[in-house]
């Protein structure tokens, strides 16, 4: 296990540096930075009942969203791909070869969110105002709330990377329920505006409490009167990321487990006749 965890680490060095000599990649994750940056630029209002700025609000909810978007958009794309090329399959012949692989994609995605998050927060700091944590409870609650929202969804990318059927159909599937939950999470505008019955279903997702979570972390204690209990409910932000971390271990394991075994040379060679077949390209 512990040859494991080195081999996962070197492994995922190598992968982290080979994103950022990718230019293509990389502009892809600033864009969604540029992006958001150019939406709350043209927000000027206040959230209702407080003096804080609507754009701090959306910061602090688009921020919630590119976390959450790294481990149940980005990481299943990044699976399902590399399983169609055969990585799984060669894995299967190398001892410790699958927990290396996921060390190193989970060291991968979490170093992918959290410079994604370093760099939205530094851009809207210097750019259009944004909010950063007052002193150092804030900056602890930004570092546990992020880790385990990341806890809270990495596992669930896996586990739907693993049962996805190729990766022209992973973003289809994916970003109909993410979109959903960035309209209905309290991301881009009060959760207590929603109706009642979108707020009890939104409730049930991490993308929610992920967000209300870095809300108290960047925004004023005075902005809590907007949320829905009057307070940030801290603990419940806590139980929640930590039970929804918990299912996604046990569901992730093993269905990860259950398509390695499923992989052969057979399938792989039927999955890239299919793909000649419709015209597209073979990995």
């Amino acid at each position: 296990m512990t040859n494991s965890w080195r081999a996962g680490l070197q492994r995922g060095g190598i992968e982290l540096r080979h994103l950022l000599r990718n230019g293509k990649e990389m502009s892809g994750h600033l864009v969604n930075v540029v992006v958001v940056l150019l939406v709350v630029a043209y927000v000027g209002d206040d959230v209702p009942g407080t003096r804080t700025p609507m754009a701090h609000l959306m910061l602090a909810g688009f921020a919630a969203y590119l976390l959450f978007q790294v481990g149940l958009i980005n990481l299943p794309q990044i699976l399902v791909t590399e399983r169609e090329e055969g990585t799984l399959l060669r894995l299967r012949a190398t001892p410790g070869g699958i927990p290396a692989y996921l060390v190193a994609k989970c060291l991968l995605v979490v170093a992918m969110a959290v410079g994604t998050l370093a760099v939205l927060l530094a851009a809207a700091a210097l750019l259009v105002d944004g909010p950063l944590p007052h002193g150092p409870g804030g900056w602890l609650t930004l570092a546990w709330v992020t880790t385990l929202g990341l806890l809270a969804v990495v596992p669930l990318g896996a586990a739907v990377g693993a049962v996805l059927p190729n990766p022209r159909e992973a973003l289809a599937l994916i970003m109909l329920p993410a979109l959903a939950l960035l309209f209905t999470s309290g991301t881009m505008f009060p959760f207590t505006s929603l109706p009642a019955p979108v707020q009890q279903v939104a409730a049930v997702f991490p993308l929610k409490w992920m967000a209300q979570g870095l809300r108290s972390a960047l925004l004023p204690d005075a902005a809590r009167t907007a949320e829905v209990a009057g307070s940030w409910e801290l603990p419940l932000v806590a139980l929640v990321l930590t039970a929804w971390a918990v299912f996604g271990f046990l569901l992730a394991v093993p269905l990860l487990r259950r398509a390695a075994r499923r992989e052969s040379g057979s399938r792989l060679a039927a999955r890239h006749r299919k793909a000649e077949r419709s015209g597209a390209p073979a990995a």
